[in-house]
Parts: C-alpha cells; structure tokens; sequence
C-alpha cells in the first residue's frame, strides 16, 4: 500500500508543483488571441467550455492503455509504479501539455506542422505519413478491441462482426461531424462512466482491508518470466506514462481552448488524470490476484486475458451495477479515442493539403480514403497491429519531444524539461526497434540493443548541442 500511495502523492504533487513550473517556463499567456475565436468555423474550430474540452482531451488519449497497459505492465514489478508516476510528470505530461500550447500558438496546428517547424522539411513530410499511420493504426486496434468487449456483454446476434460495422459507423459520424454534435455531447456521459470506474476502484484500494503486494523492493528485476524491464515495460505502459499519440491529439483542443492559461490543468492534467488511472488498475491488478505469480498464473489460464480480468476486478469489486458501468467505462475508453483519432488523421490530412474543412463534402473528400485504408488495416490480426501500434506509438514521441525542445531552445526557455525525456525515450524507442523479436525488430542482443540505443541518444544530444546556437527566435507571438 505504501508504494501505491506514495506514486499517488507523485502524481497529484507533480500537477500541482512540476506542472506550475512547465507552464511559467512556457509562459502561458491569458491574453493571447486564441484559435477558437480568431479561426472560428464551428466544425473544428470552436470555442467550449473548460470541463467539456478536459473530458474530450482526457477520452481522447484514455483508450486501452492506462487499463490493459498497466495491467500488462505491473507484471515487470513494481517497476511499474515508478514508470507511471515519474514518466507521467516528467515525461508525458510535458509531452501533451508543451505540444498543445506550441498548436495554440501555431493557430492549431496538427502535429506534423508543428515537428516540421522545429526540425526542417524533412522531418516534416515524414512526420506527415508517420502520424497519418499511427491514427489509422489506432483507429483499426480501437474498432475490433471494444466490439469484442461489447460482444461478450451482449446476446449472440450482437456478435463481434455486428459491432465492428456499428463502431466503424460511429467513428464516420464522429469524423464527419462537427465536434459538437456527437463528441462534444456524448463524452460527458462515457466521461463519467471512466471516472466512476476509477474512483470505486480507487476507494477499495484505500478504504478496505485489500492488500497491495508491492514494495520498492527489487523495483528494477522482472516478475514477468525472462522479459526484461528495459526496453519492454517502457512500451508495455505507454498512454499511463507517455505516448506520442497524445500530441495527435491535443492539436484538436487547441482548437476549443478559449484561453491559453487552461492548457496546464486540460493538457498537463489530463495527462496526470491518466497516470492515476493506469496507477489504479496497475494496483488492481496485481491486489486482486494476490502477487505477481498469481497474476501471470491467472493470465495464463485458458481463455483469460487482459479483459476477462477486468471483468472480474469491476463485478468482483463493484458488484453488479457498478461492474456494468464500469465496463460501459472500459469500452467507451477505446472508442473515444478511435473516432478522434480518425478525426485527426482527417486534420491533419487536411492541414497538409491546404483544404479548408468548413464544407461538408470537403471533409467527405478527404476522409473517405482514410476510411478505406482504415477498413483494410482492420483485416490484419491483432496481435500484429498491437505490437506494431505500440512501436510506433512512442517513437512518435520522441520526435514530439525532440521539436518541443528545440522550441523552447529557440525562445532562450529552459529547454531541460523537455530534453531528458527527449533523451530517455530515444534510448527506450531504439532499444526496442533493434532488440524486439522479428519481424517488428531486428532480433538483436539486447546489450547490443541497449548500447546502440545509447549511442544514437548521444549523438542526437551531440546534433542539437552543436546547432543550439543557430536557433534564432522567431515571432514573438509565439514566444
């Protein structure tokens, strides 16, 4: 228990205190024209209220990972707990809230201008298919994933199938929709579903006599058979630490922010209100099985996953009413951050070829082949597009850091909050691309790995240090 309470306290001490400290270095301006208004078409660019923009951000980055990610996550060790605490303050809070404010500034911005600003035209186009592909990649995970949950929650003519073309269809809705009518409405409620869940789960850690195994104890050493903790929990637990898809993301509220000075408690706190969450089920996970061997004998079991075990915790825990709502909560998760992820692969397709959205047969035209190419990466077997998703997921942030870095450099900030973690995520993402088994690595040893993954870290770091002195300010507005 001591351990959960004192990555707790990180957490919530880390908004109040680390989080104020970004957002002055950023210097978030209350007076600063903002997009919504200075851009305002009420399809994408709107202004809305503070606590409706937090949900949408919140569902928006919130899919599976903070629930199965933590869960497949706590069974490194209490390794675990660490990751989501610090990596949440120190790496992907920055990660989201920096990206946010730098779209603000940028009229919002998609991700891939925003990156291409900060490193060239190169990085740029890159950046641009990048992306496109990881929101596809999570758009096509977030479809088959819910329907699957749905289906084993409802008769059998409601099978997987059914609820595939169900989703998918809302997911047009969504894109196609201005961000009021279905988004802006229907979050509150998936909203509260994710947070009831949340907080029972949390009152039951604290408030009853459950033991949580964990100790600071051997934080380092592996419970999860011969997988090692580096590189393989750093990916495991993305969306409850850092994930680059966030920054996908937050360019779509930077669009509804109407003053500069919410981005800390909507960007920075969304990111903490994940971490909390994934800190939870992390916590649950490994309490209601009983320990870590119990918790890999249970997913070993035939016909246990990550979902049955979520099943059981929230009925287990929450009895019937409550399991069912916290459920509901558990598969609005992955499809509030699927339709937005399409949503942004259509902004940011849009941003690229210049094409105005405020029609609707303009959006039609850009999204139908985003469409298309989405219902054909469905096709492919999931295990390969999770691990292929999660790859791609956090290289996405360290390209996301590495712009934000060389932003604050360029305005004389204090670019060290961003440029650890810059750093860290380069050694964790090349790690992993080179000792991952074939085909989505290279298959090499992992000292090989890890020792080449430094190297490019270093040289990285040897590339901005040597062209620090050529970054020159730019606008003031942007300051």
């Amino acid at each position: 228990m001591t351990a959960f309470l004192i990555s707790l306290a990180v957490l919530i001490g880390g908004y109040l205190l680390y989080g104020t400290l970004v957002d002055r270095i950023m210097a978030t301006d209350k007076n600063r024209p903002m997009p919504a208004y200075t851009l305002r078409d009420d399809v994408d660019y709107q202004p809305m209220k503070s606590w409706r923009v937090f949900l949408i951000q919140f569902l928006n980055i919130a899919g599976l990972g903070p629930i199965f990610g933590a869960i497949m996550g706590i069974m490194f060790g209490p390794a675990a707990f660490l990751w989501i605490a610090l990596g949440t303050v120190f790496g992907g809070a920055v990660h989201d809230f920096c990206s946010g404010v730098i779209s603000v500034r940028k009229d919002g911005a998609s991700l891939p201008e925003i990156v291409g600003s900060e490193l060239g035209i190169g990085i740029k186009q890159l950046m641009r298919g990048f992306s496109v592909l990881l929101l596809i990649l999570v758009a096509a995970v977030f479809v088959v994933t819910p329907a699957g949950l749905l289906a084993s929650m409802t008769p059998d003519y409601l099978d997987k199938t059914v609820w595939i073309f169900a989703i998918f269809a809302y997911y047009i809705l969504a894109t196609l929709l201005p961000i009021d009518k279905l988004i802006g409405n229907l979050y509150p409620v998936f909203g509260f579903a994710l947070l009831f869940m949340a907080a029972g789960i949390l009152g039951i850690l604290i408030f009853t006599d459950i033991e949580i195994p964990v100790s600071f104890a051997d934080s380092f050493t592996t419970h999860n058979g011969a997988v090692p903790v580096f590189p393989m929990m750093f990916v495991s637990i993305a969306c409850g630490a850092i994930s680059g898809f966030h920054a996908t993301q937050s360019p779509m509220m930077a669009r509804c922010l109407t003053n500069e000075k919410l981005a800390r408690p909507i960007f920075y706190g969304a990111m903490v209100a994940e971490g909390i969450v994934a800190l939870i089920w992390a916590a649950a996970a490994v309490a209601f099985t009983g320990g870590y061997e119990q918790l890999a004998a249970y997913m070993a079991q035939d016909g246990n996953s990550t979902g049955s075990l979520v099943h059981d915790i929230s009925f287990g825990w929450l009895g019937t009413a409550g399991g069912i709502l916290a459920i509901l909560g558990v598969v609005a998760a992955p499809i509030t951050t699927g339709d937005t992820a399409l949503r942004s692969a259509r902004l940011t397709v849009a941003d690229f070829l210049k094409v105005e959205q405020h029609t609707f047969m303009r959006r039609l035209m850009i999204a139908l082949p985003i469409f298309a190419i989405t219902a054909l990466v469905m096709m492919i077997d999931f295990s390969v597009l999770w691990r292929y998703f999660a790859w791609c997921n956090q290289t996405l942030s360290v390209f996301t850091l590495w712009a934000v870095t060389v932003y604050l450099a360029r305005h004389g900030k204090a670019y060290i909050v961003s440029l650890i973690p810059s750093i860290f995520m380069t050694v964790v993402c090349s790690t992993y691309l080179l000792c991952a088994p074939r085909p989505e690595g290279f298959g090499l040893d992992r000292s090989v790995a890890t020792a080449a993954g430094v190297t490019v870290a270093i040289a990285l770091t040897a590339i901005f240090f040597k062209y620090l002195h050529t970054l020159t300010p730019t606008k003031p507005r942007e300051a």
